[in-house]
């Protein structure tokens, strides 16, 4: 037997991509999964594709339920983790997968989301400087929002490495609709949705307080966009050079410098540029640098599959920190293409 590990919101995209990637990990078994309106189904009646959890049923969202694992991932709506997690033991680890413990400021996670703030949990973004220790060292941690570890990667090192100015960052990204969860809405309809793109919250998006926060930059403007796909995450960060002639050599090699030894980011090699595609199934990030020949601005696109480093494998990926184990067991880093 290894740790016993519990998913609540298992219902859910990213709670079953979690449960993917748990029945195949050599050191964490799967004791319980809970849910809400599923109660009572088993888990291959909601994921058919999870055969080897299918016999597993879910149970309700409470402490009772929650408590007799080593370590819970929390894989619930944003505002639902909160007072359910200050309730846990203390003795419990836990991995919020949701947004309640993300932000050091408040007053900005009443802004952007509305509700309580239940305080702050180490932030689970290892390939940040010294982070990979402090969520080794926690039990309680904080996952990333999926365009934020996304866009985060991209812009952290050029404003820690002196040659972005951290004002003026401008973020267009697309994401598939599973970012938007499994709930039905309309917008989300294959009719809706295929052959078309459409900007959502534009000017007021929630992960633009983390990215902030964890990428040191001062003003963002950000534009994310609902791709017609259900997975995957492309992100287009610019920022102002810091001082004149910076060319995509140097902003590849600050690049190379921060993510030398991490095993889930890949600067790709001059000439190639990130698909998200190439990133399904897995907990990679792919990153490319330019330079804009007019502006001169610096260009790092990144993708990511917005369930796998998004949600699901960076969950899991803080979770083999907080249990001292291998950082990669469990995830791939390869994708599944074509």
């Amino acid at each position: 037997m290894g740790y016993r590990v519990i998913v609540a919101g298992a219902s859910g995209y990213a709670g079953g991509e979690l449960l993917r990637l748990l029945s195949a990990h050599p050191d964490l078994d799967v004791v319980g999964v809970a849910a809400g309106s599923s109660v009572g189904l088993s888990v291959g009646e909601v994921h058919p594709g999870l055969r080897t959890l299918a016999d597993l049923t879910f149970t309700p969202t409470d402490v009772a339920h929650l408590s007799d694992a080593d370590l819970v991932f929390l894989a619930l709506p944003h505002g639902a983790s909160g007072a359910l997690a200050a309730q846990l033991p203390d003795s419990l680890k836990v991995v919020d997968l949701g947004a309640d413990h993300r932000l050091l400021d408040g007053d900005q996670y009443v802004r952007y989301y509305g509700g309580q703030h239940f305080g702050t949990w180490t932030y689970g973004l290892p390939e940040l400087p010294g982070q990979r220790e402090l969520i080794a060292a926690s039990d309680r941690v904080a996952n990333t929002g999926c365009y934020a570890v996304a866009t985060i990667l991209a812009l952290a090192p050029l404003i820690a490495a002196g040659i972005a100015e951290p004002d003026d960052v401008v973020v267009v990204a697309s994401s598939g609709t599973s970012g938007a969860g499994r709930s039905a809405k309309t917008h989300l309809l294959g009719s809706e949705i295929m052959g078309d793109l459409s900007p959502y919250k534009v000017g007021a998006h929630q992960h633009v307080p983390e990215i902030l926060q964890a990428s040191r930059a001062h003003t963002l403007s950000m534009t994310p966009v609902l791709a017609p796909m259900a997975r995957g995450l492309l992100s287009t960060v610019t920022a102002r050079p810091a001082r004149p002639g910076i060319t995509a050599d140097d902003v590849r090699d600050v690049l190379l410098a921060a993510y030398d030894g991490a095993p889930f980011v890949h600067v790709l090699p001059a000439g190639q540029v990130p698909h998200t595609g190439a990133t399904a199934g897995s907990n990679s990030a792919h990153l490319s640098a330019a330079v804009d020949v007019d502006s001169g601005r610096l260009i790092v696109v990144s993708a990511i599959d917005n369930l796998g480093k998004g949600a699901a494998g960076q969950a899991l990926q803080n979770a083999n920190l907080m249990l001292g184990l291998p950082e990669t067991a469990g995830l791939a880093v390869d994708g599944v293409w074509p």
